[in-house]
C-alpha cells in the first residue's frame, strides 16, 4: 500500500499520537514543534507534559495549541525526571492513541519522519511492532553534523539486556505495542530510560523490533543541557567508563531487571529464562560469572561495544 496518501486500506487517515516531555525547553522548542508541524503525515495529536518548567515553554506551548486547535494536549508531569515523565504518558495513553511517537524538546525531525515509521509499521498487524531509527548528530554552535551507526545484528533480547538501539525520539509503537506498553507501565517501578524499557518490553514479549538504517531523519540537537546526549568524543568515552566502573551501568540494569520482572507474566518463557540466568550470573564469582553470561551469550550490535561490555562483566560491573 503507498503510504505516501497517509491513509488505511480503509481510506481513513492513521491517528498517530506524539508524546513530548518537556522541561525549561523554550530556547529550543519552537523549532521542534515548526517541524511537527510541517510532518507529511498531518493526522497527528501532539500531547505534551511539562514536567515543572520555569521558563517559557508553556508560553510557548499554549501559542502552539492555539495555531492548531484540536491536535495539541497540555498536561501537567510528575516532576520527577525525564523518564518518569514519559512513563506517565505511556500509562495515560488515551483510548483511541493509534500509532504512538515520542520526542524530545530539542530536536528538529524531517518531515517524512512519520511517513517513514508508518510505512514500516502499518503492515505488521495485530503483532506489537516498535520502529526506531538513525539520528543526524547535530552541533548548532559549529552545525557539525554525523551519523549514528548502522545496527546489523539482530534485535533480541540477549542485545537488550546490555544496550539501547532504540532511541526514544526515533521511536514509534503500532497500536498494539503502544497497548502492551500502557498496560505494562501502568505496572511497572522507576527505569532508568523509557526507550530502554521499550525496546526491553518489546523483546522480552515477543514483539518485533525493525530498526530503519535508512537515512536518518531527526537532527539530534547536541548541547550542554542534553540530559543523556550522543555520547561521542574522548571525554564522553572517558565519563561513561568511569561511569561504569562507578557501578552506574550495574545500578541501570538493576532497574531494567526489576522492571522485567515486575512484568514477568508478559513475558516469553524463553525470555524469563534469559532474565533469570543473567541476574543469577551477576552475583556469581569472576570465573563462574564469565563462564554463565557466556552461556548466555548476550552482545551488543559493534565488536568494540561488546568488548566493553566484556571488559565490565569481567570487572564485576554489570
Amino acid at each position: 500500500m503507498d503510504m505516501t496518501s497517509n491513509s488505511t486500506s480503509h481510506d481513513r487517515p492513521l491517528k498517530v499520537t506524539i508524546l513530548l516531555g518537556i522541561h525549561n525547553g523554550a530556547d529550543h522548542l519552537n523549532a521542534q514543534l515548526k517541524s511537527i508541524s510541517r510532518q507529511s503525515h498531518a493526522n497527528w495529536h501532539l500531547i505534551c507534559s511539562d514536567d515543572g518548567s520555569t521558563d517559557n515553554s508553556l508560553a510557548i506551548l499554549s501559542d502552539f495549541a492555539k495555531s492548531h486547535p484540536g491536535q495539541v494536549t497540555l498536561n501537567v508531569g510528575p516532576c520527577r525526571g525525564f523518564s518518569h515523565n514519559f512513563m506517565s504518558m505511556i500509562c495515560a495513553l488515551p483510548k483511541e492513541a493509534g500509532y504512538v511517537s515520542f520526542a524530545d524538546q530539542d530536536d528538529v525531525w524531517h518531515p517524512e519522519k512519520l511517513t517513514r515509521a508508518l510505512r514500516q509499521l502499518n503492515n505488521i498487524g495485530s503483532t506489537p511492532a516498535l520502529y526506531c531509527g538513525r539520528q543526524t548528530y547535530w552541533y548548532p554552535t559549529t552545525n557539525r553534523q554525523v551519523t549514528s551507526p548502522e545496527m546489523m545484528r539482530p534485535f533480541t533480547l540477549r542485545n537488550a539486556l546490555i544496550e539501547n538501539v532504540a532511541t526514544g525520539n526515533t521511536i514509534m509503537l503500532n497500536p498494539a505495542a503502544a497497548r502492551l506498553a500502557q498496560h505494562a507501565a501502568c505496572r511497572t517501578p522507576s527505569v532508568f530510560a523509557h526507550d530502554w524499557w521499550l525496546y526491553l518490553l518489546m523483546t522480552a514479549t515477543g514483539g518485533i523490533v525493525h530498526f530503519d538504517n535508512g537515512p536518518p531523519a531527526i537532527f539530534y540537537r547536541q548541547h550542554p543541557r542534553n540530559v543523556i546526549g550522543a555520547g561521542k568524543g574522548l571525554l564522553a568515552q572517558i565519563h561513561r567508563k568511569s561511569g561504569v566502573l562507578r557501578g552506574v551501568f550495574s545500578r541501570r540494569i538493576d532497574g531494567n531487571l526489576q522492571a522485567l520482572f515486575a512484568i514477568e507474566d508478559l513475558m516469553t518463557p524463553q525470555a524469563r529464562d534469559i532474565c533469570r540466568r543473567f541476574s543469577q550470573a551477576r552475583r556469581k564469582s569472576t570465573l563462574a560469572r564469565l563462564a554463565a553470561m557466556r552461556r548466555i551469550s548476550l552482545y551488543r550490535q559493534h565488536r568494540a561495544d561488546t568488548l566493553g561490555y566484556w571488559g565490565a562483566a569481567s570487572l564485576g560491573r554489570l
